[in-house]
């Protein structure tokens, strides 16, 4: 053949999933991103071509009524009215819907037929212990709904996690009926060599025609490179943030990802002119909510400890409220102690935290002396099978501590029809409105929902920092760089103000 008739072949289109309206403000702004600061972008974000739009589940419910007084469903509704064009897609944890225990079979249903009903198209579902028993009937509700069931495997390194331990649990999702296979890497773990080998691994062992998601977090620095990796290997799709709400615990920038394909056999045939308002809008949006930044850039430690962002700021919190704020070294030690004794789960909501919690409790009142509900119930298989064997030692404490015994069956099964009761209680609440909805917010967050009820008509209440009063700060900073700075000093019981010009 000459030169003249070598056929050139077209190049490979990548989807995107866009993450700035959920995951790209739950993880570098505590989910506190007001509806009214997303309405203005999302007329580019539906013309910019993105495979779908990540805009829901997740903490963005709890904290919508936990401290927005924004409903949630209303929030869903709103989407989908600005977002006609987009794929809609949430996160549900499985069993435990968005909140954090499991729910009878009945309440599941019900929740994904409402969230299909009010506008959502792909359901990403995962489980914090991996176990298929705790998604098959999510992904069975979001099949019977007509919707896109989409198999999630919670990625972490472990002495037991395996290629192939991976590549069977995506044929064990598959056969669920999976429309697709999510790889969902939350604590930015993984590394470019297993991206290629797993991904690799499913094409080849399920066929090519498998559409892999790889959804990775930033926080090591190493992911982008991952996410080259797992194209090169076949995926499909790969979630970005735009990059004015990227990096850091966050994700990587949608554009970075768009231009590192630039010349190669792949392309994704997205508008970035679109993109680049987006990214415009939320540079200014940003600032309003600098006092919930995370500080974090880049932490390698991360592949150490495999704490992730999220996880080390609320243990940080928990030591502080105990007057313990220098112990968190010890605790980050202790964190893989009690990872190990749970039979190694993936570190992620609601496991994370649960694993967290215990770690400081060991450190605080000794080596589980004290244990609490929820790590007790993991140890007994309440919420799920483990990758591992447990620590027998430990699951004997649990029993003790706990008065129950442990279970092998999947923990849904045990659990007696409740949504005739949640009715019953939700009904009796100031504020319910006599929907399902309703009924729902109050299944997930019992504790929360009769206060956001009751509060609920005086509309959302945004935490961002006011035009004024970004002002003020701005101006407050000058001054304080250019002008003599006044402490109030007491030395012996005597108070004296100070004043110190900078040099």
């Amino acid at each position: 053949m000459s030169p003249r008739q070598i056929e050139v072949s077209e190049p490979r289109e990548i989807g995107i999933t866009e993450l700035v309206l959920r995951d790209g403000h739950q993880s570098l702004l505590a989910t506190r991103m007001a509806m009214e600061d997303m309405v203005d972008a999302c007329a580019d974000i539906d013309a910019a071509g993105y495979w779908s739009v990540e805009c829901w589940g997740g903490a963005t419910y709890d904290s919508c009524i936990r401290f927005l007084n924004e409903d949630p469903w209303e929030r869903l509704r709103t989407f989908r009215k600005l977002l006609p064009n987009s794929r809609l897609q949430m996160l549900l944890r499985g069993q435990n819907l968005l909140g954090y225990r499991h729910y009878n079979d009945e309440v599941v249903d019900r929740f994904v037929e409402k969230s299909a009903e009010n506008g959502m198209d792909v359901f990403r579902v995962f489980d914090a212990m991996n176990d298929p028993r705790n998604l098959e009937h999510a992904m069975a509700a979001v099949k019977k709904a007509g919707k896109h069931a989409q198999g999630t495997i919670c990625y972490t390194v472990s002495p037991v996690h395996t290629t192939e331990g991976y590549v069977k649990l995506a044929g064990q999702l598959l056969d669920m009926g999976a429309d697709s296979i999510a790889f969902k890497d939350m604590a930015a773990l993984l590394k470019p060599q297993p991206a290629y080998d797993i991904v690799k691994g499913i094409k080849d062992a399920y066929g090519q025609d498998v559409q892999i998601n790889v959804h990775c977090h930033s926080t090591t620095g190493v992911t982008q490179v991952s996410l080259m990796k797992a194209i090169e290997a076949g995926a499909d799709v790969v979630d970005t943030s735009v990059s004015s709400m990227s990096l850091g615990p966050g994700h990587n920038p949608t554009e970075s990802v768009i231009e590192m394909l630039e010349g190669t056999g792949y392309t994704t045939n997205i508008d970035m002119e679109r993109v680049y308002k987006v990214r415009d809008h939320f540079k200014k949006i940003r600032p309003k909510y600098a006092e919930f930044e995370s500080k974090t850039l880049v932490d390698t430690k991360i592949f150490d400890s495999q704490i992730p962002g999220g996880m080390l700021s609320n243990m940080e919190s928990q030591l502080r409220a105990q007057g313990a704020g220098d112990r968190t070294d010890e605790v980050m030690a202790e964190v893989p102690v009690c990872r190990k004794d749970a039979g190694y789960p993936p570190l992620v909501t609601p496991s994370s935290q649960i694993v967290g919690t215990q770690a400081v409790f060991n450190v605080l009142m000794g080596e589980y002396k004290v244990m609490t509900g929820e790590f007790a119930d993991m140890m007994l298989g309440y919420y799920g099978a483990s990758p591992a064997e447990r620590n027998p030692e430990v699951i004997k404490k649990a029993e003790e501590q706990a008065k129950k015994e442990p279970i092998t069956v999947r923990p849904a099964d045990l659990l007696e029809p409740e949504w005739d009761k949640l009715v019953d209680e939700a009904s009796k609440l100031k504020g319910y409105d006599g929907t399902d909805e309703d009924v729902l917010t109050y299944a997930l967050f019992p504790g929360v929902a009769p206060t956001f009820f009751e509060n609920r008509s005086e509309g959302p209440k945004s935490v961002a920092r006011t035009e004024a009063q970004m002002k003020a700060a701005a101006e407050g900073q000058a001054n304080a760089l250019s002008g003599p700075i006044s402490y109030n000093v007491t030395v012996n019981g005597i108070s004296n103000t100070v004043s110190v010009e900078p040099a």
